[in-house]
């Protein structure tokens, strides 16, 4: 668990399912990375996301506010898919309603000092496509910078869709 002064980035409970569904199922919350999850995918993401805490010891974790206790979306560090082997990816998703409050970038620092003192990697990765610039920008006020020799079409989206172009960031560990 990782605590900040307005959230805690914990392992997922069976009750957080059903908060990811809803969250996954705002079109605004999708429209970078792809349709809306049926409950069944909402169910295997959350199987994954655990399988992967269990294995490595991190995972994009549940993002709870302290205040209130609420599933606020999730943010943190996993191994990377098959296309970036090798690589530890930075992540986050939030709720729409949470937008612009400053919860993912305080959860996006916490999630890298973590991974700085626990990970003996030289850098950490994030990506996303061209048109989420809310999502880039963020990347970039956390120091990560972009190598657009990088840029790859996603192996997982089918290349009829708009989203299958995709950019990377990366930062280096501080010497």
């Amino acid at each position: 668990m990782i605590g900040t002064e307005r959230l805690i980035l914990r392992g997922w409970r069976e009750d957080d399912i059903s908060p990811f569904y809803a969250m996954c199922q705002d079109a605004e919350v999708m429209r970078y990375i792809g349709p809306a999850m049926t409950l069944e995918e909402a169910r295997a993401g959350y199987s994954r996301i655990v399988a992967r805490q269990a294995e490595h010891g991190h995972c994009f974790w549940a993002i709870e506010r302290v205040s209130d206790g609420a599933f606020l979306g999730f943010c943190g560090l996993q191994r990377g898919d098959d296309f970036l082997e090798g690589e530890i990816e930075i992540g986050w998703r939030l709720r729409r309603d949470v937008w612009g409050q400053g919860y993912a970038r305080e959860a996006a620092v916490a999630s890298l000092a973590w991974g700085w003192a626990n990970l003996s990697v030289p850098r950490i990765t994030a990506i996303t496509v061209p048109a989420n610039r809310a999502s880039w920008g963020l990347m970039e006020r956390l120091g990560m910078t972009r190598d657009p020799d990088e840029d790859f079409d996603h192996p997982n989206v089918p290349d009829s869709s708009p989203l299958k172009r995709h950019i990377l960031y990366r930062i280096d560990r501080s010497a």
